[in-house]
């Protein structure tokens, strides 16, 4: 995903942030009843910022290479599937985002589920047509499943339990990787943490007190559940352009922590509210088991 992942994070969190700049409390406040002026507010301003993050994704991703008839192309076996765990979180909270704002007009709950459920799937559906229409790339059934599943992640919850159990998350550290291949993984710990597939790892973190009603934890306290992986250079191969990379062992990792659900500390500030629900996309430090793909374990005390 690259520069993709950030725009989509951009177009994800940036619709809520532009609401968290209020100055008073009250505008941070829902609507108990449909606000017809924050309802348009909330459908131009997200159809502006989707415009501005699809042009902008256009001038750095695609424009420099030739574009062709649509096709799709299958990209399953690359990454070991790291980008389809962006594609999953990226719908996942492009969605929750957008009913987030329509919860904040005072829209039905009906019409939050929606909107959130449409705009994650089609926001990511457009950006798979631009990537049908490259001739470096394609639309991918693989992508277009994984924002399906993200989509589905959300809204299923919804309907099931009418709260958000179980939230996808990111974390990310550095690796020595992008030294072999700096133009792909990033030559600076900026564009590192956006193209380097190697040091991200995606987390499903579940909220134990929802489960686990009698638990006797912190109303706060989630268990997590990572996926990562490393030894990539390429997507595939070590064959690039005719040059031959240095041989390195592709691993999946899988990882077990504690994590923090921002949500649920209780306060009636909602510009606290606004930050936690935005900063809870990403997975707190903390200790960490992991288990390598060849059935070995490791402990991390702390682990990003």
């Amino acid at each position: 995903m690259n520069y993709k992942f950030i725009l989509i994070l951009i177009f994800s969190i940036g619709l809520q942030s532009v609401f968290a700049q209020g100055k008073i409390e009250s505008f941070l406040t829902p609507s108990d009843t449909l606000n017809l002026k924050r309802q348009n507010a909330v459908f131009t301003t997200q159809i502006v910022t989707a415009s501005a993050t699809l042009l902008a994704l256009n001038q750095l991703w695609y424009k420099d290479y030739p574009k062709s008839d649509f096709h799709f192309l299958n990209d399953n076996g690359q990454w070991l599937q790291m980008d389809k765990a962006g594609h999953i979180f990226s719908a996942y909270h492009v969605g929750r985002v957008g009913a987030e704002m329509l919860e904040w007009s005072g829209s039905s709950v009906k019409n939050q589920r929606l909107y959130g459920a449409t705009l994650g799937f089609a926001f990511l559906t457009a950006v798979e047509v631009m990537d049908g229409f490259s001739a470096e790339w394609g639309a991918s059934y693989g992508d277009i499943i994984a924002n399906a599943s993200g989509t589905a992640l959300f809204i299923s919850q919804d309907l099931l339990w009418n709260e958000q159990r179980i939230i996808p998350k990111f974390s990310y550290h550095q690796t020595v990787y992008p030294s072999a291949r700096p133009n792909t993984l990033g030559s600076t710990w900026n564009e590192q943490i956006l193209k380097d597939y190697n040091g991200q790892t995606y987390w499903l973190s579940a909220h134990i007190a929802s489960f686990v009603p009698s638990a006797k934890v912190p109303k706060w306290l989630n268990l997590a559940v990572g996926y990562g992986a490393e030894g990539m250079i390429t997507g595939d191969a070590v064959l690039v352009n005719s040059i031959f990379l240095p041989e390195t062992k592709r691993i999946r990792q899988f990882y077990l922590s504690l994590d923090v659900d921002l949500t649920k500390i209780q306060t009636k500030n909602h510009t606290l509210k606004t930050l936690f629900s935005l900063f809870n996309t990403i997975k707190i430090p903390a200790p960490s088991l992991e288990v390598l793909g060849n059935g070995r374990f490791k402990w991390h005390a702390v682990y990003f």
